[in-house]
């Protein structure tokens, strides 16, 4: 689902559940495979975490100040703050694990 939001600060520290942002771009085929993963992870985890997708080719800043340098790569958001983030590709099951892990 895709929404509108007034800044990416407000998106991570006004959410009541922890955010995993996949930062992303449409000509990045591991990103393609990936989409397909978090749609899996959300089917399990939608009451526990929310995904957001963030195109780094439309937003360079937020990948700048989030050091993003592969693609793609999640970054999990509790109360406004990264607390957790792995680069390249994973499977549904091995990102449904690390967030059990870690909320």
């Amino acid at each position: 689902m895709k929404k509108q939001f007034g800044s990416f600060q407000e998106l991570i520290s006004g959410s009541d559940l922890p955010i995993l942002v996949d930062f992303y771009a449409s000509w990045c085929g591991p990103c393609q495979m990936m989409a397909k993963n978090l749609d899996q992870v959300n089917q399990s985890m939608k009451q526990k975490v929310k995904i957001v997708k963030i195109n780094t080719d439309k937003y360079p800043d937020l990948a700048s100040k989030y050091q993003v340098q592969a693609l793609p790569t999640l970054v999990l958001f509790n109360q406004g703050q990264p607390v957790d983030r792995v680069e390249g590709l994973l499977s549904a099951e091995q990102i449904v694990r690390r967030l059990q892990n870690l909320i």
